[in-house]
């Protein structure tokens, strides 16, 4: 079992920057892939950033290429959201993922993802 916890959702001005954090416990070793989602009520959880335990390639959504960046310590138990330039349509609940054993590589599917963290709001932009 993995356990995730996220942290770091506060108010921000538009255009300003916040950093998210994933924390990981338990069968760390197990971790392939930590994704980060967001959901807004009404909209399904979306994609927005992966990072792939091993070789740490990412991947970003369309919508925040240039904007976030997703970075995860040595020891792959923490994994990281950096927002800059944040907008009203970055607001949402803010997930983080990984992926079961069995699933080699990152996926931008949600329903790929085995365990997840209770999320943290980012709240609009002021």
């Amino acid at each position: 079992q993995v356990q995730l916890q996220e942290s770091g959702g506060d108010s921000v001005q538009a255009g300003g920057s916040l950093r998210l954090s994933c924390i990981a416990s338990g069968y760390i070793y197990r971790i392939k892939c930590i994704g980060w989602f967001r959901q807004v009520p009404g909209k399904e959880r979306e994609a927005v950033a992966t990072i792939q335990a091993g070789n740490g390639q990412t991947y970003f959504a369309d919508s925040v290429q240039g904007r976030f960046t997703i970075s995860q310590t040595n020891t792959k138990d923490n994994v990281s959201l950096q927002m800059s330039s944040l907008k009203p349509e970055d607001t949402a609940m803010y997930y983080c993922a990984s992926t079961p054993p069995r699933v080699t590589g990152c996926r931008v599917d949600p329903t790929e993802y085995a365990y997840w963290g209770q999320g943290t709001q980012v709240p609009s932009p002021h």
